[in-house]
């Protein structure tokens, strides 16, 4: 263990302006400013240490109890150079040595980013789903090096800025003392070693840019929002680190007969006059092909034919939603003189020559539901 009171050249009964005093002439005389020299500099820092342990009281009781904080698996917090370590603090208070997350230099190898890719696809498509195929730019391993990043036949060499540890350490005084921080080495990035030769492909990332295609199998029931993600279809990461994720977002286009309510589809049929009026039937085109569509006598605009279980196909469920037809009544405007007596004659037949226009009450709910139960 480290004498500091013989380091200050002070006893051990010195009281603090005393330890100051020595600390003060000491660090006057071999300051790297004033005496350069990598020895003094060496003096230098067991002169702060000494003055950083006696001029703390908690510091000074613990090293005449016999721990010294700054030896080798010395007191709590503490690191083995000069002051105590802001950040080994810091894990203390937020759990970073908790974590199993030891200082020291980084791994070259990293995860990948992950990446969004935007898909177009018709209504159709997402009513039963499709299989796309996707172009994307992203990066992969190298193949000269292997993800190593050094030229093959060539290695590393230990940094010597930070001899390997991937940080480096300054200490600035501050109102608790002497305060080490710690900051990746810029010579190395953090690394603890350089490449003596970056390989000439990828420059020493370990990976490079490509293009290449994906499969992707779109599930029925997607609408314009969804996203589809692709474990580990995204970019190589530095190193040839582990791949990020691709995320698809899918974008429905509008389709010009049909519109899309949740997983119903809506379309709107016109009707001739005689047609609502007497009723048909007719073939409708749908995403399934033809369908058969009875047209009951008396159909009036803004009624609703359902054809069930040919709308969209639910996304995480069975089964499918509903297609509904809307009826549009076409009222002639343009009338033969035959045919305008036709119409005279069916007015006169059913009293309609000179109709008194009627208001409509507003209905709630429940007046629908009971009109719709008396219709049928």
């Amino acid at each position: 263990m480290n004498d500091y009171y013989a380091v200050l050249g002070v006893s051990r009964s010195a009281s603090q302006e005393e330890i100051k005093k020595a600390y003060r002439r000491l660090a006057r005389r071999l300051h790297p400013d004033v005496n350069p020299g990598l020895e003094a500099e060496e003096e230098f820092k067991r002169v702060s240490q000494a003055y950083d342990v006696l001029s703390d009281p908690q510091k000074r009781q613990a090293f005449d109890m016999g721990a010294d904080p700054f030896a080798s698996g010395g007191g709590a917090g503490f690191g083995d150079g000069q002051g105590f370590s802001f950040s080994d603090v810091m894990d203390a208070f937020f759990g970073g040595g908790a974590a199993g997350g030891a200082r020291g230099p980084r791994s070259r190898v990293q995860r990948g980013q992950d990446a969004l890719v935007r898909l177009d696809i018709d209504l159709a498509k997402a009513v039963f789903g499709s299989e796309e195929e996707l172009v994307i730019d992203t990066a992969v391993g190298c193949g000269t090096c292997g993800g190593d990043g050094a030229q093959p036949g060539t290695g590393r060499q230990t940094c010597p800025i930070c001899k390997g540890r991937g940080e480096v350490q300054q200490v600035q005084r501050s109102l608790l003392g002497q305060v080490m921080t710690s900051r990746p080495c810029v010579n190395c990035q953090g690394y603890g070693a350089t490449l003596t030769d970056p390989c000439h492909e990828c420059s020493g990332d370990g990976r490079v840019r490509t293009r290449r295609s994906l499969t992707l199998k779109v599930p029925a029931g997607v609408d314009t929002g969804t996203r589809i993600q692709l474990t580990g279809q995204g970019e190589v990461g530095p190193g040839n680190g582990p791949a990020g994720d691709v995320y698809v977002e899918v974008r429905v286009a509008n389709h010009d007969t049909y519109t899309r309510r949740g997983d119903d589809l809506h379309a709107t049929v016109e009707l001739p006059m005689a047609a609502a009026a007497l009723g048909t039937s007719f073939k409708l085109s749908t995403f399934d092909g033809m369908q058969d569509l009875d047209i009951r006598a008396g159909t009036q605009t803004g009624d609703v034919m359902t054809l069930r279980g040919l709308g969209v196909t639910h996304l995480r469920s069975g089964g499918r939603g509903d297609l509904h037809v809307h009826a549009n009544v076409l009222t002639p405007t343009r009338l033969t003189e035959e045919q305008a007596d036709l119409l005279r004659r069916l007015a006169e037949l059913r009293g309609e020559e000179r109709p008194e226009g009627r208001l409509q009450p507003n209905k709630g709910l429940f007046g629908k539901l009971r009109d719709a139960f008396k219709e049928k």
